[in-house]
């Protein structure tokens, strides 16, 4: 069968529709003579050429069509590279039915891999999009490690409110003597919980809800529930309910020092915890066996010079970050502890590196410039250490 003025336009269309040429490389270690010369007349627009190729190989294309199947469909491949080497496949096989009039088996089982691929990219889409939706409370995540073994139990991913056990516990209390604050480092496990580690320090049925009652495995493994709404929208939050969990853990809630009894909220409508504790509204337990934690904590300010013509400097503030955490979060590794000795870039920030490490993970986001960048020359306080943009300079 001659090809006809339709068909080989869509022939062309087809080919076009294949995605970027950069894609060509990672496969040629893994390509056969065929595929390397079909992706040859692709990018060189070379229509005559692969006419005659398809011809040619005509008692080869299932092989070639099956082999791209089986390589898309290896785990490893990502989405982008199964699309591929899936719509390579399907070229190859719809010139095969043009060219040397084949049935169209080949066809449809490349177009029913590509479907099936397509709806559980657009699924997995979906649930990252829900999963922004709920963590996008400073702290807030997801653990969803073994998503196939809870739903076979009939339960959900777990959602973690680092809001609401941040009321109650300052962070160097978990972090990072229970937990390594990295995603993903610590392998939490129902196990280890179980053997009063981890979640299970806490859990055990002193100082909160036990973790081991199974009654209590919904209070946890909610996400993506009607139950986890308030933890995302903050309307988990009563005075009343926090001042009886203060008063039950051992931390101090006062609802009565914030105007209305309600939280304070930057512009982003997330906590403003430096205003709590200003106010005085709370006092979180600074360790596990109720004692007092200062060590550390340290009246300390200094100066970032911003080299930035439109942004103040940055006062930072020792104390705020002692409070909170151990020294050891931030030195050595994070910041070295000499005046000078680090260059902090706004850049580099959304790496997780320097103010990064907390600042738009459990922190207020560091796109909220002006919550730093706020300090003139002026008005310093006694004793303020500079650092200078010629030493450790903030900049855009």
């Amino acid at each position: 069968m001659r090809p006809t003025i339709s068909s080989i336009g869509k022939i062309a269309l087809i080919i076009t529709l294949l995605v970027d040429v950069w894609h060509i490389s990672y496969l040629k270690a893994e390509e056969s003579q065929f595929r390397r010369q079909f992706i040859e007349n692709y990018t060189t627009n070379s229509l005559m050429a692969q006419s005659m190729l398809i011809k040619q190989n005509k008692d080869k294309i299932a092989d070639e069509v099956n082999s791209l199947i089986t390589e898309a469909m290896m785990p490893e491949k990502s989405y982008q590279d199964r699309m591929y080497l899936l719509d390579i496949a399907n070229a190859v096989a719809t010139m095969n039915i043009h060219w040397n009039n084949a049935g169209e088996e080949l066809l449809k089982k490349v177009e029913g891999l590509q479907k099936e691929e397509f709806a559980k990219e657009k699924k997995r889409t979906e649930e990252l999009e829900k999963l922004k939706e709920t963590e996008k409370v400073p702290g807030n995540f997801i653990i969803a490690a073994h998503k196939e073994e809870l739903a076979a139990k009939g339960l959900s991913p777990v959602i973690y409110p680092h809001w609401v056990h941040r009321s109650f516990f300052r962070c160097k209390v978990c972090h990072e003597d229970i937990f390594i604050m990295k995603r993903g480092a610590n392998e939490i496990s129902q196990t280890k919980i179980q053997e009063g580690k981890q979640c299970g320090t806490c859990h055990n049925g002193a100082i909160s809800f036990n973790a081991n009652a199974q009654e209590n495995c919904v209070r946890c493994h909610s996400a993506g529930k009607p139950e986890a709404t308030p933890l995302i929208d903050l309307s988990y939050y009563n005075p009343n309910k926090f001042k009886e969990i203060a008063s039950r853990v051992s931390s101090e809630w006062k609802p009565e020092n914030m105007p209305g009894g309600k939280l304070p909220l930057d512009k982003l409508g997330f906590i403003n915890w430096v205003e709590l504790d200003k106010a005085k509204a709370f006092n979180p337990r600074t360790t596990i066996n109720g004692s007092q934690d200062t060590e550390g904590v340290r009246e300390t300010y200094i100066l970032f010079e911003t080299s930035s013509t439109f942004l103040k400097n940055v006062l930072f503030s020792h104390k705020i970050h002692s409070t909170w955490v151990k020294c050891s979060l931030c030195h050595p590794n994070t910041f070295k502890p000499e005046l000078g000795a680090n260059r902090v870039k706004m850049i580099e920030m959304k790496d997780g590196k320097s103010c990064g490490r907390c600042h738009g993970k459990v922190a207020f986001t560091y796109s909220d410039c002006l919550r730093c960048h706020n300090q003139t020359k002026e008005n310093l306080p006694e004793g303020v250490l500079i650092n200078h943009p010629a030493t450790s300079a903030t900049s855009q």
